[in-house]
């Protein structure tokens, strides 16, 4: 709470001319939580917490963008060194190394979406949706989220303009050498659902396995790969705002309630979560290292080094040597 008020002082208690103190922030942070944890509606909470309904609207819109101008940069960055050599760790005792999460999307129906743009919007549930695209690793993590496009693209239209592998093709992201099946690799990968391109970063299931090794593949793959789908699931549970419709008129206030979930949610998995000692010092360690040294002019990469990341990105014989 301290850090709610220290960030936007609106959420201090206030007297007005005649001396009468206002809402005090334990009122303006419970009305806030309670909208995002139970999906209440603002009309709901005059009773309960003494707040006038566009008071409370107010208070939720401050206290959603004081989340995530908050905590952004610790909860919703990229993993680390350390946090890679973890993944790297679990992702080998599940059986494929070098993975460091699983990728998916998930649509939120949009109850206000205006007239005009509801075809542009419109989700295969055919209602107003609109995508979050997310990265989970085996704790329910959420490592990425994109969220915004309308609910008529599909995974592979998200894919294209999301920012998921901005890092590898500017040439920041960190690399970790890991062995499959005899071959030596050094970027890591997601696992994905079968809609997904054959790039060398996503590791799809076989649609018709033609033996009992491809069987026992897709099998551990699918099994897998729901962490994202358990981290939608988890979310979803929790903060109950997500799991109905967005009832926002304001496309940037949705996406904002969102990102604040998913800030929340990180921040109990942080909470909550117990790595075991034998996790932690497990035998298996891995070298990972910086793509690049820092370059203190700040250079821009060359187009000619921007399309080679490119095209290692979307090697699809990369992509079939890692199943």
């Amino acid at each position: 709470m301290g850090d709610v008020v220290r960030y936007d002082p609106s959420f201090e208690r206030r007297s007005d001319a005649v001396g009468h103190l206002g809402l005090s922030p334990e009122q303006k942070l419970t009305s806030a939580l309670r909208m995002l944890a139970y999906g209440s509606p603002a009309d709901q909470l005059d009773d309960y917490m003494r707040m006038g309904r566009s008071t409370v609207l107010e208070v939720f819109r401050k206290f959603c963008r004081a989340i995530v101008g908050m905590y952004s940069s610790t909860y919703l960055r990229a993993p680390t060194r350390a946090d890679l050599r973890i993944l790297l760790r679990k992702g080998s005792q599940r059986g494929f190394p070098g993975m460091i999460g699983s990728i998916d999307c998930m649509h939120w129906e949009w109850r206000n979406c205006p007239t005009s743009w509801a075809g542009q919007y419109l989700g295969h549930n055919h209602k107003p949706t609109i995508i979050l695209e997310a990265v989970a690793s085996y704790n329910t993590w959420i490592w990425h989220a994109f969220f915004g496009l309308p609910g008529s693209n599909n995974d592979i239209n998200v894919l294209g303009m999301s920012p998921v592998f901005d890092r590898i093709l500017n040439g920041s992201a960190p690399r970790a050498r890991f062995e499959v099946n005899g071959h030596t690799y050094d970027q890591c990968y997601y696992l994905a659902d079968g809609i997904y391109p054959s790039w060398s970063t996503l590791v799809k299931t076989f649609s018709n396995p033609s033996s009992n090794k491809e069987a026992l593949f897709a099998r551990c793959q699918g099994a897998h790969r729901k962490d994202v789908e358990r981290a939608f699931g988890i979310l979803q549970a929790g903060w109950a705002i997500v799991r109905g419709p967005a009832r926002s008129w304001d496309v940037s206030t949705i996406n904002d309630i969102m990102l604040t979930c998913i800030i929340l949610h990180n921040m109990i998995i942080e909470d909550e979560q117990v790595d075991s000692d034998d996790e932690m010092e497990d035998s298996l360690d891995y070298e990972v290292h910086d793509q690049q040294p820092t370059n203190v002019n700040r250079d821009i990469p060359t187009l000619t080094e921007y399309l080679a990341r490119n095209n290692r990105l979307r090697a699809a014989p990369t992509h079939h040597g890692l199943r």
